[in-house]
């Protein structure tokens, strides 16, 4: 069984230089705001495997494995998007051997698993959420799903406006 929690406390894993551990977990995390879009994150709690190896020196390697799904609308075509991510995040965490390898997730012995996971499945996030890869979104003339209205949907072009002036020059007979 998973444990729910926002922080884990390695120290008690008792763990010497080249010993690992797998831990199950489960994180819960708050929605992603995007363009002014609430996307709720799926499952809720998010289930997580955390690989924790004790380096020499008393330092930490850990890895983050999860998959979640953002729901909400999707960026082209507005209908409802459930793309589903799969995250696998490594740290380093050895305490005075330098800024690149302190790890900003670990506090003493105390990992920050919720802030990780955010932040891994945030950096593993595409530009737009979409419903599909291939969503063709809105048709930017009438606003209907391109998905939806087939190859038939088009317009005619209007006259262009570059040469708008030209209509009312008028011509003496």
């Amino acid at each position: 069984m998973s444990a729910r929690t926002d922080t884990f406390d390695l120290a008690p894993l008792h763990l010497r230089a080249g010993e690992a551990r797998t831990i199950d977990l489960e994180v819960p995390l708050d929605h992603f705001e995007l363009s002014n879009e609430r996307y709720d994150v799926r499952p809720a709690p998010i289930p997580v495997r955390l690989d924790a190896t004790r380096m020499t020196g008393g330092g930490w390697s850990l890895r983050l494995r999860l998959t979640a799904s953002l729901n909400g609308p999707c960026m082209r075509c507005l209908e409802p998007a459930s793309p589903e991510f799969e995250v696998d995040a490594r740290e380093i965490d050895q305490p005075g051997d330098g800024p690149e390898l302190d790890s900003p997730y670990v506090d003493g012995e105390v990992l920050d698993v919720s802030g990780w996971t955010r932040d891994a499945l945030a950096l593993a996030l595409p530009a737009n959420i979409l419903c599909t890869p291939d969503c063709l979104g809105l048709c930017p003339e009438c606003g209907v799903n391109l998905n939806a209205a087939g190859p038939e949907h088009h317009h005619d072009k209007g006259p262009d406006p570059r040469w708008a002036a030209l209509s009312q020059i008028k011509f003496e007979e």
